[in-house]
């Protein structure tokens, strides 16, 4: 009974040597992932076995042949143990990695929705009010010389285009979450699409005297949907005009690297936030709870229009960036080339 207490706390000691060895390497990688938390708990395991075996072979005073015997043995369990402690436990850490990665998109997606029923409820309940004010006002005759009556029905008409234009920009962000884009892929001339966008943003650029300067020439060709791809490249158009003050300038420019197509769109709006360039193509983020632009320094973004953006680029297996320039920021996309 005495030999199996010594040999019990001779085991115990070399197991109580490693344990406290492990412990203190935990504690320093405290900070890592979560594989190295479970290889080095492995090794504790294994590790403590070995070195009690190890410890008893050692006072049992067994004969060479028979120690050598009985290390080989402890080496070739403990190469085993820990390659199937490495291989379960890496499938058990990307497990948990996976899963809390589900859980933080699941709670940005979310937040995401809140955020857009806040924003369409925002973005809705104003110009709806102001309607009902000019309705009734018609209606009831408080207003009937002609040029007031013009003048409302006039800015009816504004404000019924641009609701339509939201729910239009819902309906395209329902179609690209849910993966139901028919996208009828062609060859398509870049320079076409963007000469297309300038012409129609050209007339609010004009009003808020901003200059759109775009090259006439060297425009690449591209694997894309020419709606979609239009639609691109108007949105980034309006978000840059938009958010430019005036006498400002918006620069569009492409080429082409090997087998990407990139187009630019800089602008003069004075720069974004850093803290707000991981959000600004999230759905209804503008950078700021007014929810309106900045008239100087800098530029408040975003809206549906770059969630949009993000979507139809991904959609066509293409990025979409953003960052800071001198005064301004540049939004880049990159698409398949043709």
């Amino acid at each position: 009974m005495r030999d199996l207490l010594l040999i019990f706390l001779a085991a115990l000691g070399g197991a109580l040597v490693v344990g406290a060895l492990g412990a203190a390497a935990l504690r320093l990688l405290r900070g890592s992932s979560i594989m190295a938390h479970i290889w080095v708990l492995v090794a504790i395991t294994v590790g403590s076995v070995t070195a009690g075996v190890v410890t008893i072979a050692e006072a049992m005073f067994l004969s060479a042949h028979d120690l050598q015997v009985v290390l080989v043995t402890v080496a070739a369990a403990t190469a085993v143990s820990l390659a199937v402690g490495w291989f379960f436990g890496s499938r058990l850490a990307a497990a948990a990695v996976w899963a809390e990665q589900a859980r933080q998109r699941e709670r940005q997606l979310e937040k995401g929705r809140r955020d857009l029923v806040a924003w369409v409820s925002h973005d809705l309940r104003t110009p709806l009010a102001g309607l009902r004010a000019m309705a009734e006002a018609l209606e009831d005759r408080v207003v009937d010389d002609r040029a007031t009556v013009a003048e409302y029905h006039r800015r009816i008409r504004t404000e019924t285009d641009r609701m339509t234009r939201l729910v239009d920009d819902l309906f395209e962000l329902s179609r690209i979450n849910a993966g139901a884009l028919n996208l009828s892929i062609s060859t398509v001339p870049l320079g076409e699409v963007v000469s297309d966008a300038v012409a129609a943003t050209a007339p609010i650029a004009d009003a808020r005297r901003i200059r759109l300067i775009t090259a006439h020439t060297g425009w690449p060709t591209v694997n894309a949907s020419e709606p979609e791809l239009a639609r691109v490249v108007a949105n980034l158009l309006l978000n840059a005009v938009r958010y430019t003050p005036e006498d400002g300038t918006v620069r569009i420019s492409g080429g082409r690297d090997r087998d990407r197509v990139w187009l630019e769109v800089a602008d003069t709006c004075g720069g974004i936030p850093e803290r707000d360039l991981p959000r600004v193509f999230d759905v209804a983020f503008r950078g700021e709870r007014a929810r309106t632009p900045v008239a100087a320094g800098q530029a408040a973004v975003g809206g549906l229009g770059l969630a949009i953006v993000r979507g139809l680029v991904e959609a066509h297996g293409g990025q979409v960036s953003v960052k800071n320039t001198d005064g301004g920021c540049r939004f880049v996309v990159q698409l398949p080339a043709a």
